[in-house]
């Protein structure tokens, strides 16, 4: 995919620790820091959701949806 150029205002401190990174050949520049750090967020982000739609689910009633499947197929699962 190609690449867009972007103003942004980013705070001195945060300059100074990416340029760190980068004389530590940790990164080969800023832009690579920076693009990295923003996906590294974005999929914290979009995984966080996953867990969120979990904590909605009420634990009681999953088991007991759960148990109910399970003891249905027991019983059509043929001998071995």
């Amino acid at each position: 995919m190609g690449k867009t150029k972007v103003a942004v205002t980013i705070d001195a401190l945060a300059i100074i620790k990416i340029d760190r990174l980068v004389n530590a050949k940790v990164f080969a520049n800023r832009s690579q820091a920076i693009q990295e750090a923003l996906y590294e967020k974005i999929e914290r982000i979009e995984h966080s959701r996953l867990a969120e739609e979990c904590a909605k689910l009420d634990a009681v009633e999953e088991r007991q949806i759960a148990e109910e499947g399970m003891n249905g197929e027991i019983d059509a699962w043929p001998e071995y």
